[in-house]
Formats: C-alpha cells, structure tokens, sequence
C-alpha cells in the first residue's frame, strides 16, 4: 500500500541510496497532480447468454463499433451473437455445471472479465481508445480472445474491454486478475497514455492522501442519477420520480441518523486502520523528501512537504455522512427561522 520509493533507490557512486529518472518523474506526477488512469474489472459472465448480453450492451445495442482481437470492427445487433460464435464459449470447461438454483451462489468460474479503462474528463477519446488497443495487444493478444468498444457519453471518455478467461491453446489455463495485476495494468495503461502525449499518472489512493474507496458500479450510477435529479429545476422535476438511493447507502445514512440522534459522532472501526495507513503514507513521503534534499532536488522537496501538509483529514463513510447531514440541518435551520422572523440584524 505505501509509497516507500526509497526502496526502489539505486546505490550512487558512494554507496548512498539515489532516486533514479523515474522514480523522481514519479514522484513529480503525483506532487503535481496528474491526472490518474483508472482501471478496474467491473464483473464478467458465467454463461454465454451473459457474455451476449454485455456485449450488446456495451456495443449500445449495435450503434457501437466492437474492436476484436484480430483487428476486425464489427457493428449492428449481430456483432455480439458472432463474436461469442466465434469465441466458442459454449466449449469452455466451465459451462458443464450446472446453473445454480434461484437463492444460491453462483460458483461457477467466468467465461469473460470485463475491464473498464479509464480516463479524466478532457482526456482526448481517440488517444484513450489508441493506448487500450495497445493494452489488449501487449497483455491478451495470441492467448485470450478479446473485444473492445470506446465509450464517450460521459465526461470521462473510457473504453470496454471484454476478454475471455480460458487460454486459447491451453484450456487448463486461466486469466486470474489479483490487487498485484490491477497495479501493474495501472501503471501500464498510464505508460500507454503517456506515449499518446497524454499527461497520466497511477499511485495507490492512499498515497495521495485519498482514504475513501469508490463506490461499485450500481451505486456510483445511483448516486449520479440522484446527483442529476437534484439539479433540475421545480418545474423539470414535475411528474419525475426521484431516484432511490442504493439498499447500501440507504442503510448506512440510517444508521448514521440513529446514532446522532443518540447523542455521539459516527465512528467506526475502520478509523484505526485508516490513521495507520496514513502514518506510513506519511512516513515514506517524509524519506522520499529527505532523500531528494540529499540529492539536491531542494525545490521537489518542498513540492512534497507541501503536498503532505494539504491531505485531506482521515474520514470514514459515517463520519463524512454525518458531518453532512448536520450542515444540512444547519441550514434548513436557517432558512426556517428566515422564512419566520425575517433575515437577522446586522
């Protein structure tokens, strides 16, 4: 989890630890805020119907271009239906078992990861679309089948990318995706975009002072639903239904509710843990900053003395929910006793 770039140090002349090119390039990009990829496998099928279905999906039902692995595009409402053809899914070890009762966990093994790469708003598509095609080559190409589609109807343009898990000259072997491989897959998707001329950086959340985890798909969307609705006027709102927040968000403000009405501050255990994430996170920044004074890198390190210093306060989920809904409070307060005696008197 920690930065601790001094371990990546070479010995100099001297037999003293020296940040080499990149490590300092490194450091440079996360003090100055560059712009940070994403990277992330949001689920994969475990039957064909499933595989078809994303596909379709994310091809918006034909309108989209699906890139494959063998440099075809394939487009309309049978590009999906041919690819898994062609991918022979229904030969894939896996779809021997059966499919679980309804109420039961699915155990069978996936025949696809989907993979989502990402990038900020702003972020040229095409270059977004140039370094994922180079990914899926460096990383699948020859071993595991593959389709991609480039998505721009967010802010944030971000490409789809769907690979099946069974090797293509070795059934017995499996694409496994670990925390290890999504690392490497960030670094190397930045790389990617860096060579597009596109600035782009990969660091761990805490390492940039960022404790809170981002939300799951079907929450992120929820919440950007509810965002949306919120800032619609009285009269576009008239006859819309509002959004229901996620099961998830909905239990944990209505836990966050009882306690402040019992009288003490959401906390949870999980504070602990984030403050000891923080002290190292702290720590390895504080080596690095000396080990570039030692190098005469004075200016690099006062940019990280000062990058340190405006971390955001360690928060959990609660404490931020609840720190909210009292300001909101706050100011229904205000606005009531307005609405009753008139504005104060100054």
């Amino acid at each position: 989890m920690a930065l601790d770039i001094v371990s990546y140090g070479r010995r100099g002349p001297g037999g003293r630890l020296r940040l080499g090119f990149d490590e300092i390039a490194q450091i440079q990009r996360t003090v100055g805020h560059t712009p940070e990829v994403m990277v992330k496998v949001s689920g994969g099928a475990r039957d064909v119907g499933g595989v078809e279905a994303h596909l379709r999906y994310i091809g918006r039902h034909g309108k989209l271009p699906l890139e494959t692995d063998e440099g075809l595009v394939q487009q309309g409402r049978g590009a999906a239906r041919d690819i898994v053809t062609d991918w022979q899914l229904e030969l894939c070890r896996s779809q021997y078992k059966p499919k679980p009762a309804q109420g039961q966990k699915d155990t069978r093994a996936k025949l696809v990861h989907n993979i989502v790469l990402s990038m900020p708003a702003g972020t040229p598509p095409e270059k977004v679309l140039a370094a994922a095609r180079v990914f899926a080559r460096e990383n699948f190409a020859l071993q595991y089948r593959y389709a991609m589609v480039l998505h721009t109807d967010q802010p944030h343009p971000h490409v789809h990318l769907v690979v099946k898990c069974e090797h293509e000259f070795e059934p017995d072997k499996r694409l496994y995706i670990r925390k290890e491989t999504l690392r490497q897959w960030r670094e190397q998707f930045a790389a990617l975009m860096r060579e597009q001329g596109v600035a782009a950086n990969a660091t761990p959340r805490q390492v940039r002072g960022q404790v809170r985890k981002p939300y799951r798909d079907p929450i992120h969307h929820r919440l950007r639903a509810l965002r949306a609705f919120a800032q619609l006027s009285l009269t576009e709102r008239d006859g819309r239904r509002a959004p229901q927040p996620s099961t998830v968000i909905r239990t944990k403000l209505q836990k966050v509710l009882r306690d402040l009405k019992a009288g003490w501050v959401a906390s949870d255990a999980g504070q602990a843990k984030m403050r000891d994430s923080r002290q190292e996170v702290l720590a390895d920044w504080n080596a690095t900053a000396n080990m570039l004074r030692r190098q005469g890198k004075v200016g690099l390190a006062a940019k990280v003395d000062r990058f340190t210093k405006r971390m955001p306060r360690v928060q959990t989920d609660a404490q931020r929910i609840a720190r909210r809904w009292t300001q909101l409070e706050r100011q229904r307060t205000r606005r009531s006793d307005t609405e009753r005696f008139g504005p104060p008197i100054r």
